[in-house]
């Protein structure tokens, strides 16, 4: 197969797609558009137009969608939290009336995951736990060397697990998901309950005085100033990141886990933090091998990448 594909990725506030050579394993063209919100018809479009700016006039092989949610096994997003009013859509059906080329859609962090395994940081494992933390947390499995994807599609959700019963309310409406104090989304409500506690005035300050406003960006940015209580906001972030890898290494007894997203680059006490905690998390942790804990390799575009890949196996199954 000569040909490009194109992999997609549809994230909470942005999607991202590569043009990608599925030869050389390199990626060809990069563009980024804001993700439509509440408006099936609108992401549809958007993602239409990201296509054909990748491609221009040159026909491609295939085409992969990573969809942050529940994604069944014939591409319909059944559910996704953190792409409110999209629900039960169809984007495969929806692209096919533009476009020739085969379509497959998945769950985003299913694609991370496989370009994690072939091209990133679990390549050469046949267990391994990738995570992928950006608005909400996704994950995705590698089992037996391939990606698990369970009964009806919808293995790798763990940043729904119910961890925290006293938690905050949760995109998905549930109260105390893992998502909701390890995400991006979960370093804003840790910050917001520091100030809440009598804290973090600096965060409080670069949100414009209102701890109601406070994103995750805000105690970044406080603690590359050197900022205390950032750094405690940033240590009880790896704390809860913890609780929960060690919940699913406990399950799973993974080689591995990987970590993707933005959180990864916020510094590396935070990733200290996580491998420090981890085995206490898991049963017997001193009895058994030490999982370690490396960032992903392919940064923002894992997702995308992984679709490119999809795109290019579904395509060489047809040939």
């Amino acid at each position: 197969m000569e040909r490009a594909t194109v992999g997609i990725d549809i994230g909470g506030t942005k999607i991202l797609g590569v043009l990608f050579d599925p030869e050389r394993r390199t990626v060809l063209a990069r563009r980024q558009l804001p993700t439509p919100r509440q408006d099936p018809t609108g992401l549809a479009a958007a993602v239409a137009d990201m296509i054909d700016g990748l491609a221009g006039s040159s026909a491609i092989a295939g085409i992969g969608l990573g969809v942050p949610g529940l994604v069944d096994r014939r591409g319909i997003l059944r559910y996704g939290p953190n792409v409110p009013g999209v629900v039960d859509f169809d984007l495969p059906s929806a692209l096919r009336q533009r476009f020739d080329a085969p379509i497959i859609a998945d769950n985003d962090a299913a694609h991370a995951a496989l370009a994690e395994h072939q091209l990133g940081a679990a390549r050469g494992t046949t267990e391994a736990i990738i995570v992928t933390q950006g608005t909400g947390i996704g994950g995705g499995l590698i089992l037996g060397g391939r990606v698990h994807r369970g009964a009806n599609g919808f293995a790798g959700e763990p940043g729904h697990m119910l961890i925290d019963a006293g938690g905050v309310v949760c995109a998905c409406g549930k109260r105390g998901c893992w998502e909701t104090v390890s995400s991006g989304t979960g370093l804003a409500n840790l910050a917001r309950s520091a100030a809440a506690a009598g804290g973090a005035a600096r965060i409080v300050s670069l949100a414009g005085g209102d701890p109601a406003s406070i994103r995750g960006e805000h105690v970044s940015a406080a603690y590359e100033e050197g900022d205390a209580d950032a750094a405690a906001v940033i240590d009880e972030l790896g704390r809860w990141v913890a609780r929960g890898l060690g919940s699913l290494v406990t399950l799973l007894d993974p080689q591995i886990v990987v970590l993707g997203g933005g959180l990864t680059a916020i510094s590396d006490r935070f990733l200290d933090r996580v491998r420090s905690q981890l085995m206490d998390s898991v049963v017997g942790g001193p009895h058994r091998p030490v999982v370690p804990v490396v960032a992903a390799e392919l940064g923002a575009e894992a997702g995308a990448i992984g679709g490119a890949l999809a795109a290019a196996e579904l395509a060489l199954s047809r040939t």
